[in-house]
């Protein structure tokens, strides 16, 4: 009797494997062509606005990368990821440098990160907001599978269309139009690397009213925009 049970529960775990496999491929091979309606991280969102007694409110405009400044890629990737280019969904020395920062850093200073813009393009579109070791687990495994299935090009463009830029409010076009009255095609290079500014976390701060330390990372991001002053959608 218990080999018999053993046996079925062996079944079910493998039917579950396959399907697991089988429908996060499916997934991300549909999104190379078609666009995120909504992401968990939007629902959540719309959830926790309710929660407080608020109006949902979740503004998003999906905007083709060639419709958009060069001025909005340059500016996540110089805040972001400089090396967006070149790695293939890890920057391992980030990593390490993160690491032991965090392993010394005081209390006073926040942790480091070191997500790249395909594992935050990964985390945003399939998964849930969390530190869990089963989060970061799948976020390594969606990153590894998008970074196989989409283009660069492709993962900067759902990036830049589904990141938080704000209480309620995803996306490059979104937020040029809620903070600066502008659009992703025309936002100006100043306002751009203040979109940047806040990512890390956009409900915290404002591009619209942005604090010294926003105003101080817009200068060092738009510093580091020189550096990259040639990428062009070309080269993705």
């Amino acid at each position: 009797m218990n080999r018999e049970w053993l046996d079925k529960v062996k079944k079910w775990l493998k039917r579950i494997t396959i399907f697991f496999f089988a429908s996060t491929v499916f997934m991300v091979i549909l999104y190379r062509f078609i666009d995120p309606p909504i992401t968990p991280l939007m629902l959540i969102r719309v959830f926790e606005q309710w929660g407080d007694g608020k109006s949902a409110r979740l503004k998003k405009n999906w905007v083709d990368l060639n419709e958009m400044s060069p001025n909005m890629y340059r500016a996540v990737m110089a805040s972001e990821d400089q090396l967006f280019l070149e790695h293939h969904g890890f920057d391992f020395e980030s990593i390490q440098k993160a690491l032991k920062f965090n392993q010394s850093k005081s209390k006073r200073r926040p942790a480091k990160g070191a997500s790249t813009i395909s594992q935050q393009t990964a985390k945003n579109v399939f998964l849930w907001p969390g530190r869990s070791w089963l989060r970061k687990g799948l976020e390594v495994y969606f990153t590894i599978l998008i970074e196989i299935f989409w283009s660069k090009e492709r993962i900067m463009e759902v990036y830049l269309n589904v990141i938080e830029t704000g209480d309620g409010i995803y996306g490059a076009d979104a937020a040029a139009k809620y903070y600066f009255n502008s659009s992703a095609k025309k936002i100006s290079k100043s306002n751009a690397a203040l979109i940047a500014a806040v990512l890390p976390n956009p409900r915290k701060y404002s591009a619209k009213h942005p604090t010294s330390y926003i105003n101080g990372r817009k200068i060092w991001i738009m510093h580091n925009m020189d550096f990259l002053a040639k990428v062009k959608l070309g080269d993705f």
